[in-house]
C-alpha cells in the first residue's frame, strides 16, 4: 500500500469521525465531513468505500444527495443555519481584522448561494 492511499484512508477515517460527531452535537456539521470520507474511502480502498456506503450515517445523510435527488428541506436547513451560526460567531471573533471578515463573508455568500440555487430539494421521505 503506498503512502497516498495510507493518507487517504487516515483523512477518510478522521472525515466519518468528525461526520459522527456532526450528527450528534448540533453545532458541528457532519455532511462536509462525510463528503470528505466518501472521497478519500472512494480514492484509498474499495472495501472501505463498499463499507462507508452500507453505514446508516451515510444512507441518512449523503445516499440522496450522491445519487443527485438532492437534500430534505429540513437537511438544507441544517445546513444552513450550522455554516450561518459558526461563520457569524468566527466573523465576530474577527472584529480587528476587516480582510478575514470579508472573506468569511464571500465564503458564506458562496455556501448560500450553492445550497439554495443548487443543491435540489427533496420531498422529504
Amino acid at each position: 500500500m503506498n503512502l497516498r492511499k495510507i493518507l487517504y484512508i487516515i483523512v477518510g477515517m478522521l472525515g466519518v469521525g468528525l461526520g459522527f460527531l456532526g450528527a450528534i452535537l448540533p453545532l458541528l456539521p457532519s455532511v462536509p465531513f462525510l463528503l470528505l470520507a466518501l472521497f478519500c474511502f472512494g480514492r484509498s480502498s474499495e472495501k472501505l468505500n463498499a463499507w462507508f456506503k452500507g453505514t446508516q450515517l451515510y444512507k441518512q445523510n449523503l445516499e440522496s444527495f450522491v445519487q443527485g435527488d438532492g437534500m430534505t428541506k429540513s437537511a438544507k436547513r441544517r445546513v444552513i443555519c450550522t455554516v450561518t451560526l459558526v461563520m457569524g460567531v468566527s466573523f465576530c471573533f474577527m472584529s480587528h481584522v476587516p480582510i478575514g471578515q470579508i472573506s468569511l463573508f464571500f465564503v458564506w455568500l458562496f455556501h448560500m448561494i450553492y445550497f439554495l440555487r443548487f443543491v435540489k430539494t427533496k420531498d422529504s421521505d
